[in-house]
């Protein structure tokens, strides 16, 4: 095993579920368990990585890519959400049940600790767009009761609580209107049931809501620096001040069009600038706040990653620019368990 492999890493998103429901729903488990070649994180490459753990997200693909007049993807019709919604946590707890102990489903710390000392991917339900959800919220308790833990209210597309954020390169987060009645409702309800509120793929003045509203630190999960890469899905200075001084967390999103500072789709970009970005996301809020958000099986990612095998590769580009053993576990899985433990409580 790389030595670095020996430092475990908590993600804090992947799109595990909903690509192996893309590839197939027969024999999703097995890929995920056994190993596939289409898949970025499967338990052999997580074992070899040192992938110890993660936010696997249920996320329900939009109809079409077709935008509107405002650049907006369409909305997803919300029985169908429900249903997609409904499959995918299903499937998350049929990998646990079959995988002889290798995979956990974690709705704690000390799950999650506990799983990652038992070698166990420490898996916690996570969901992306809350499509499925009505203004009455009811869902929201049964999920919560299922094991959901955290929630980002919107991908990046309207719904009824939120204004997600379009995907534009050059262009601030600024676009669109922020919460409604019902996604104030949201927010004071993930409060109220310690569920994380995810602000990655929110736009600005949806967090800005979310940050008047929320008594919990600011988390955006799988996001990067709007001052090295302008694209609307990362974050800004002030967004990242917020963050900082709400005992947050920001986790490194490993998509290359949203590192890059031009925003090439550029699969030879070196770890280099990953580095820088995690270099001014430190310096911005602190060694303590920063964290990973690879968005595995979510996104186009480097080949000098490639996939979960490749995070040691990662981590001694981190040590490479000075970091020490101390500081790579916190970004690696610390700080995630920190930021968990002072939202869950436990």
């Amino acid at each position: 095993m790389n030595e670095l492999a020996k430092i475990p890493v908590f993600d804090g998103h992947n799109d595990i579920l909903s690509r192996l429901m893309h590839e197939g729903r027969n024999g999703a488990e097995a890929r995920v368990l056994r190993g596939s070649d289409r898949m970025q994180v499967d338990m052999p490459k997580a074992r070899e990585g040192g992938l110890a753990g993660g936010l696997c997200a249920v996320y329900v693909p939009s109809p079409s890519w077709g935008a509107d007049a405002n650049g907006d993807l369409p909305r997803v019709e919300r029985l169908s959400a429900l249903e997609q919604t409904i499959t995918q946590a299903a499937l998350l707890r049929r990998i646990a049940a079959q995988s002889d102990g290798a995979f956990s489903v974690c709705t704690s710390v000390a799950d999650i600790r506990s799983a990652m000392d038992k070698q166990s991917f420490a898996a916690v339900f996570h969901i992306e767009g809350i499509e499925a959800a009505g203004p009455d919220l009811d869902l929201i308790h049964v999920l919560h009761a299922a094991g959901l833990r955290t929630l980002g209210p919107v991908w990046s597309r309207p719904n009824i609580f939120a204004h997600g954020v379009p995907f534009r390169f050059g262009h601030d987060p600024d676009i669109g209107p922020g919460l409604s009645e019902a996604g104030r409702d949201l927010i004071r309800l993930c409060n109220r049931l310690k569920i994380m509120v995810d602000l990655s793929h929110m736009n600005d003045a949806g967090f800005w809501d979310i940050a008047k509203i929320s008594d919990a630190p600011l988390v955006a999960s799988h996001s990067n620096a709007f001052a090295i890469c302008p694209h609307s899905r990362n974050a800004t200075d002030s967004q990242l001040d917020a963050i900082r001084d709400t005992g947050g967390l920001i986790g490194l999103n490993f998509g290359v069009k949203f590192l890059h500072p031009e925003g090439k789709p550029d699969t030879d970009m070196d770890l280099s600038t990953m580095v820088r970005h995690v270099d001014y996301l430190v310096e911005r809020v602190g060694i303590d706040h920063v964290g990973f958000g690879s968005d595995f099986d979510g996104t186009l990612i480097s080949n000098k990653i490639g996939d979960a095998t490749g995070l040691p590769s990662l981590l001694g580009a981190l040590r490479s620019a000075g970091y020490d053993d101390v500081e790579l576990a916190k970004i690696a899985h610390g700080n995630w368990l920190s930021l968990l433990e002072r939202t869950w409580g436990a």
